[in-house]
């Protein structure tokens, strides 16, 4: 049965903070789980929030750490010492740990590495440090079960049972030479079954997945989808074996880049969150607001070039009809640009860039056809005049294959320079097609109506 945090809980909690009784505290913490008590953390205020990550048990607090919103975590640890930080640290796999050093300045993480009692801990946290975080060098742990291939099986049971101690979960065991190099993994049963003088040369399998320490960790997260893996090892450039990445790592990083994308295409360029200060979040949202801007006064001069419609009684009904345009231009360039982001991220977008846009242009005019059908229908409900009609469906018809193109074209020609085409999805998008769509609107219905 789910446990559930209730307001009742967290007034306790409070009084007891309030009362200093840490015996009862204890008590009520003590055998709960670390993502309720990060739940609970998040409920109290920082001050209170601290006070238990300094009462509680450091094997529980890290990982109830871990849980926590960046913005949260980096709050308690300000009010946490160099040594009850390196405490912490202590009691987690080295890839979390590296990640709330991270987190530090750097003043106050040298400082705290230097209060880690395990030198080989406080070794690993600054190799992983010297790594970029998307990459599989920074989303890597250290801790891992490795035996050699010169190794019989009874010695490799006995070195195996040393290192597995330090290890939270076994996933797979890897197989290296005497210089450390990657040759295979070794199946438990096969282990299990061989004789005890066996030699692990005779029983490993040679056939590993594996990735480099500079793997993008998109390449990542794919290798270890298509194959369905649990952890995946990963080899410095000398083939060496350095570490492995495992599945709720790739996850926490598929969710981290995600978020990303979904800020970029609702026109958000930093990271930020819901409870970040005013100052942050303009940051964020005013570049594209103004880009918005530009392109909305684009349109206002575009409409102004095609002011002698206004003068024309029998055409002024157009201007009625620019909303619909302009809607229908963003509507379809954000999906043929969402279509192909997604298709780039998970590297299913194949053949050339012709081929690309052919797709779209038909898909278009099938689409284009059947708005354009239900646009005369309207036009003849309402009594219009044919050729006007006729003139809002070919409009519609051009803006929504020209949005199509631009939807397609756009984040693929940022992924080749390099740029996450997810900017492309939000008002980078909608205001270009704005334009260009009223644009071809009018210019469409001067051909057609000579006005």
């Amino acid at each position: 049965m789910q446990f559930k945090i209730s307001r009742e809980l967290i007034a306790d909690i409070v009084q007891l903070i309030e009362q200093k009784n840490d015996v009862q505290l204890v008590k009520i913490l003590g055998d709960m789980h670390f993502a309720d008590i990060a739940e609970i953390f998040e409920e109290l205020h920082i001050v209170q929030a601290t006070y238990l990550v300094k009462l509680l048990d450091s094997e529980k607090t890290s990982e109830a750490l871990m849980e926590l919103e960046e913005d949260v975590r980096e709050r308690i640890l300000e009010n946490l010492s160099v040594k009850e930080i390196a405490e912490e640290l202590e009691e987690l796999d080295t890839d979390d740990a590296a990640d709330i050093v991270s987190e530090l300045s750097d003043d106050r993480a040298e400082k705290v590495i230097a209060q880690i009692e395990d030198e080989k801990l406080a070794d690993d946290i600054k190799e992983l440090l010297t790594y970029e975080e998307d990459v599989a060098g920074g989303l890597m742990a250290k801790e891992l079960v490795k035996v050699k291939e010169t190794w019989t099986v009874a010695g490799c049971v006995r070195e195996m049972r040393q290192q597995a101690e330090k290890v939270t979960r076994v996933h797979s065991i890897y197989v290296v030479d005497n210089e450390g190099r990657l040759k295979g993994r070794l199946s438990l049963k096969d282990l299990l079954t061989a004789s005890t003088k066996t030699h692990i040369s005779e029983i490993y399998i040679d056939k590993v997945d594996f990735v480099k320490v500079d793997t993008e960790g998109e390449e990542v997260a794919r290798i270890m989808q298509k194959y369905d893996l649990e952890a995946i090892p990963v080899v410095d450039f000398q083939g060496v074996l350095v570490g492995r990445v495992t599945i709720d790592d790739i996850v926490d990083f598929i969710k981290e880049e995600a978020e990303k994308d979904y800020q970029m295409a609702a026109g958000i360029s930093q990271d930020v969150e819901a409870d970040d200060n005013v100052w942050q979040l303009t940051r964020a949202r005013l570049p594209w607001l103004i880009l918005g801007l530009f392109g909305g006064l684009g349109s206002v001069f575009i409409m102004e070039g095609f002011e002698e419609i206004m003068s024309n009684p029998k055409f002024r009904s157009l201007f009625f009809y620019t909303p619909l345009i302009a809607a229908m231009a963003g509507n379809v360039g954000v999906q043929s640009s969402a279509i192909i982001v997604q298709g780039l991220a998970n590297n299913v977008v194949k053949g050339s860039l012709l081929n690309r846009l052919l797709k779209e242009v038909s898909l278009s005019l099938i689409n284009g056809t059947a708005l354009a059908f239900l646009i005369i229908l309207f036009g003849m409900v309402m009594n219009y005049d044919i050729a006007f009609s006729m003139t809002i469906a070919i409009a519609l018809m051009s803006v929504i294959i020209v949005a199509a193109l631009i939807g397609t074209f756009v984040p693929i020609i940022l992924d080749k320079r390099g740029i996450d085409p997810a900017i492309a999805t939000g008002p980078f998008i909608t205001t270009s097609n704005d334009i260009f769509g009223i644009f071809l609107f009018f210019f469409i219905a001067k051909l057609i109506l000579g006005f």
